[in-house]
């Protein structure tokens, strides 16, 4: 059993994957954990990373932008201007439920959109560590559950064929 919470830990910690992945290839693998470890396992493995990327990210983006090896360099200066140009849209658009915004677009469960993206934007804006961890968990913990009920066929409980799954 071991084994099977750790590889779920593992996989959903990995950017791009995170829970979105980790929670249908642990149910799709029958690894036979209750799906309630499943989901607590993958938000804990989710949200290991978004302290680390908070608190490094920027710093190693803007070491990486002064870099020699010019791919890397050009790769580090095209995230800052990118996240920086992203994150005065969002906060001219958002204004004061920047937080609430950065809570939907991590709990949408499509690529791209979770906790790693999100804390990782939210370093570049300078948003505060504390309500950004909040609003990422919150964010986590809604894809966990549309995950899983989706994994586990709820959806085709509920809405039968009208959505062809």
């Amino acid at each position: 059993m071991f084994w099977k919470v750790l590889l779920v830990l593992v996989i959903s910690m990995i950017p791009l994957i995170e829970l979105r992945g980790a929670i249908p290839i642990a149910v799709g693998m029958e690894l036979g954990l209750p799906e309630w470890l499943v989901l607590v396992v993958a938000i804990i493995g989710n949200m290991l990373p978004v302290p680390i990327i908070y608190l490094f990210a920027r710093k190693v983006l803007n070491w990486g932008s002064t870099a020699k090896w010019q791919p890397f360099k050009n790769f580090c200066n095209f995230c800052l201007k990118k996240g920086e140009k992203a994150g005065k849209k969002l906060l001219s658009k958002a204004k004061s439920g920047v937080y609430f915004a950065l809570f939907l677009f991590v709990a949408i469960p499509l690529p791209g959109t979770g906790a790693w993206t999100g804390t990782l934007a939210a370093s570049i804006m300078n948003l505060e560590f504390k309500k950004t961890t909040i609003a990422v968990l919150a964010g986590v913990l809604v894809a966990g559950v549309i995950m899983l009920a989706a994994s586990l066929g709820l959806f085709k409980v509920i809405f039968g064929n009208w959505f062809n799954l």
